[in-house]
């Protein structure tokens, strides 16, 4: 019997759900299906239904805010050009990027800060 275990969610907590789904929403085409509260949680879908769920920081029972230093999240693309293609989005939407793509670990790629702190990498191991 053939198991196949999928990624179906992930949830983030972060000190503006509203800022942070506008960006994802915006950046990287999630789009938001369910708000719960004043912006309290946010439901977006993103490709191949993958769910990503951002809370607020109240959520969190223990007061354990933030994300261990090498904590991210990766998205894949097809090509260097679309790697070039969202930094140049992101660049004009005035988003802080420190360095630019680049060869590093056998891919092509980035890493900036999300809104809530999320350090995001953006790569393609295609040229």
């Amino acid at each position: 019997m053939n198991t196949v275990i999928k990624l179906n969610h992930i949830n983030l907590p972060v000190k503006d759900v509203a800022e942070t789904s506008a960006f994802f929403e915006k950046y990287f085409d999630f789009k938001c299906i369910e708000i719960k509260g004043d912006h309290a949680l946010a439901v977006l879908k993103g490709v191949e239904d993958f769910v990503l769920v951002l809370m607020s920081e109240a959520f969190n029972k223990q007061n354990s805010i933030g994300y261990p230093d090498a904590f991210h999240i990766g998205f894949l693309v097809n090509d260097k050009e679309q790697v070039d293609h969202i930094f140049e989005k992101l660049s004009n939407g005035g988003v802080i990027l420190e360095r630019k793509p680049s060869n590093m670990r056998g891919v092509y790629g980035f890493y900036f800060n999300a809104p809530g702190n999320i350090l995001i990498e953006v790569s393609s191991s295609k040229e």
